[in-house]
């Protein structure tokens, strides 16, 4: 489609970035969730395939000249898609726009982010499932054409007005693939999913956040940080950050695996890499409750959390690490958790 390609004068400042509506502590933390971030993919680590895929994606869009096609990313809390997002800006030379499903209510506010894109900007969209149904089908035209579609008037007089927007490229971020309909889906030319990370890219990350932070992290130190992550590259972001603060607090010239078990100690973080809430949560589920079945609602309810914050964030991991399964009637403990919290 031949289109007037919109620019923006060279004395105009480039458009705000939105913040992401992530909760306090993402917030809290985000200067250092920023210096330990990968810039490239090249100094991404783990998630082979996805990185291989994306490579060539974008190798073939930027030889063509072209923005990269719209890209779905999905996979639990932590696991890089907002790091994933800012590497494809980077890697296209493009600017990077940042907003989140939550703040997108209205047309209003989807127009207005949609105009402020320059030729072959990245719009990414953190917590994209959170769009409601008709502004998720606001975004077709503009994904698929780039337009966007207001309605003028109404009755048998109504008429559409099209605005044609920059070539741009998408970015959805989301841990609810399922909560996005098909045909939303089906836009994206490019899915991926991450998955945990092993053991070995955990401590490879642990180290490369280390170096980056100027902190002198030994070898077995890195591996227990790592076996007690979750698999979760932020998580173990935040224990390295934990027990370089512990380091420093007591003297210590580096961060050795004693300093690693006594901060984390400190934390509430055992040696399953579980912390308070996660026990409480089997405790309930295990003591009260005979090991379930029990409903979501329920077990949230009992432990004073909000369902979607144990769904998203609590469950994935014990369900990972053994403790907990779902199942027709509800949420179950495992014979190994009924070991480590029956009494």
């Amino acid at each position: 489609m031949n289109r007037r390609p919109k620019s923006r004068p060279s004395n105009t400042p480039p458009p705000k970035t939105v913040p992401s509506m992530g909760d306090l502590r993402e917030q809290r933390d985000a200067p250092f969730e920023n210096l330990l971030r990968p810039r490239t993919l090249g100094e991404y680590i783990g998630q082979a395939r996805v990185k291989k895929v994306l490579s060539t994606a974008i190798r073939a869009a930027r030889s063509r000249g072209e923005p990269l096609d719209h890209v779905l990313v999905h996979g639990a809390p932590g696991l890089g898609k907002t790091t994933l997002a800012m590497i494809i800006a980077g890697e296209m030379g493009a600017h990077l726009h940042v907003t989140s499903g939550a703040a997108l209510q209205r047309g209003a506010d989807i127009l207005a982010q949609l105009n402020d894109l320059a030729p072959a900007d990245v719009l990414f969209i953190d917590e994209v499932h959170r769009l409601k149904k008709p502004t998720e089908e606001m975004l077709y035209p503009a994904l698929e054409d780039f337009r966007f579609d207001v309605a003028v008037g109404k009755g048998p007089s109504a008429r559409v007005m099209r605005i044609p927007l920059a070539v741009f490229t998408m970015v959805g971020a989301t841990t609810r693939l399922g909560a996005l309909s098909s045909p939303f889906r089906n836009r994206f030319g490019l899915v991926f999913r991450l998955d945990p990370y092993g053991q070995e890219d955990m401590v490879a990350i642990a180290r490369a956040s280390a170096a980056r932070l100027g902190t002198s992290l030994r070898p077995d130190a890195a591996a227990e940080i790592a076996r007690r992550s979750r698999g979760t590259p932020r998580l173990a972001n935040h224990l390295l950050k934990r027990s370089r603060d512990y380091a420093q607090a007591n003297g210590r010239e580096a961060v050795d695996l004693e300093t690693v078990r006594e901060a984390l100690a400190e934390m509430g973080v055992d040696e399953n890499g579980l912390d308070e809430m996660d026990r409480i949560l089997l405790k309930m589920l295990v003591t009260r409750y005979g090991g379930g079945p029990l409903g979501l609602k329920t077990l949230a309810i009992a432990t004073g959390e909000d369902p979607e914050t144990v769904e998203e964030f609590y469950e994935p991991y014990l369900i990972q690490a053994g403790f907990l399964v779902r199942t027709a009637q509800g949420r179950k403990a495992t014979p190994l958790a009924m070991r480590v919290f029956g009494t």
